[in-house]
């Protein structure tokens, strides 16, 4: 009798590990539990789309109702997982929900996502002050855009900086507060932060690096400026906090799994019981490129390629191949997108020209291409994708060559020497 499985998190990777299973072949009964009221949605339009107004929440589901039906996929809105029984020794058990419900289970897949880092600081909890995670944040943003005039987005990362740019659009008055001395510092060089800083900056938005917040000030309870820490008043109807993001690892801690920035998994998304696999924000895996260290990736690439290898897992069948982590940020008429991971590099090369916000960055490390950052600049993302996807080169010297385009310089992988064209 085929196993029964439950998948703790209605997320991205919830969805794509449920598809999965039944993709491959899996006919036992398999249980897909989420929080939230809404049937599983995108979330990355939330900051962009969404907040703009281009968008509705219906047109944010993945998918309907009677496809979830029509392959058997016990779809559970509007209760969290607040327990999980293993007997010992096993990966079977049964799962207490918020509602009471208990179901049981043969395995089990964690997709909990993460929660929103709270602003520890006096003030923090005033009316007007918002965080963006999932679509109930967002409704209450988009509602709250309308009725302000001053926003101060507290952290420029990916989510602030698109915030901030809809803001702008909007005709808001935005201020970005970044407590480091770069915005995206985790995930690009210093010359697209310094790109992106003064793309805000003509934009008429102003950015503070450097900066951290002390408190929140209010009147009559809701909030009316935020107080840095040099004494700095900012006035503001509304504030947006993005800094960040902590994974749920709550359940499987309380299980006695491995956890260390995440729920570790290994490239099979196991956990270290045999039976129980993870996938998406809340884990924690070995570096996609070099196999050391442990990184977490918070993409909607990671997330499905991640439940498609742990359904996998769970079938025993053989995983796909992995994937090259990708990712994409919209600001404005901005194009971010981000192939390879760049941590660790000792090189790089800029192509294009910054001041018509058309380039690109290629990182290397020891003479080898590990990433990309495009910006409206959708051949060479493709083209060094590619590379990094069939080991191909593209020598630092060659790409320095900017009146030729960069899909003219790749160097096969393998005996095949010299340069090739490649086909987009």
């Amino acid at each position: 009798m085929s196993p029964a499985t439950l998948i703790v998190g209605a997320s991205q990777a919830g969805v794509q590990l449920a598809v999965s299973l039944r993709e491959a072949g899996e006919t036992g009964p398999v249980m897909l539990v989420g929080a939230e009221p809404h049937p599983p949605y995108q979330r990355p339009p939330l900051s962009k789309a969404f907040l703009l107004g281009g968008t509705d929440t219906a047109k944010l589901a993945f998918r309907t109702p009677a496809f979830y039906a029509e392959r058997s996929i016990e779809l559970i809105t509007g209760e969290r997982v607040e327990r999980l029984a293993l007997r010992p020794g096993t990966a079977e058990g049964s799962a207490t929900t918020s509602t009471g419900r208990t179901l049981a289970f043969d395995q089990v897949a964690l997709t909990t996502g993460a929660r929103v880092r709270r602003l520890a600081v006096p003030g923090a909890d005033l009316a007007g002050v918002h965080h963006l995670r999932d679509m109930a944040d967002a409704v209450l943003l988009r509602a709250a855009l309308d009725a302000a005039r001053r926003v101060v987005v507290v952290g420029g990362g990916f989510i602030g900086l698109e915030a901030a740019a809809v803001a702008r659009t909007l005709g808001k008055d935005v201020v970005i507060v970044e407590a480091s001395d770069r915005l995206v510092g985790r995930s690009v060089a210093p010359t697209v932060s310094d790109f992106y800083r003064s793309a805000h900056e003509r934009r008429g938005t102003a950015v503070l690096l450097g900066s951290a917040v002390a408190r929140v000030l209010g009147d009559a309870g809701r909030v009316s400026a935020v107080g840095l820490t040099d004494g700095t008043e900012l006035p503001a109807d509304l504030v947006l906090v993005g800094i960040g993001v902590v994974p749920r690892t709550e359940l499987a801690e309380a299980i006695g799994l491995h956890c260390d920035g995440g729920v570790v998994v290994d490239r099979h998304a196991r956990t270290g019981n045999a039976g129980i696999v993870a996938a998406g924000d809340c884990t924690a895996m070995p570096h996609p490129t070099t196999g050391v260290g442990l990184v977490r990736l918070e993409s909607v690439a990671n997330a499905v390629s991640q439940a498609k290898t742990a359904a996998a897992t769970l079938a025993g069948i053989p995983p796909p191949a992995p994937e090259v982590p990708w990712f994409w940020s919209d600001q404005y008429d901005l194009k971010l997108q981000i192939a390879g991971l760049s941590t660790g590099h000792d090189e790089s090369v800029v192509r294009g020209d910054l001041d018509a916000e058309r380039f690109s960055v290629l990182y290397y490390r020891n003479g080898a291409v590990v990433a990309v950052d495009a910006v409206n600049s959708p051949v060479d993302y493709l083209v060094v994708r590619k590379a990094l996807g069939t080991g191909a080169a593209i020598p630092p010297d060659l790409a320095r060559d900017t009146g030729r385009p960069l899909k003219e310089l790749l160097v096969p992988a393998g005996p095949n020497r010299g340069t090739h064209t490649l086909d987009l």
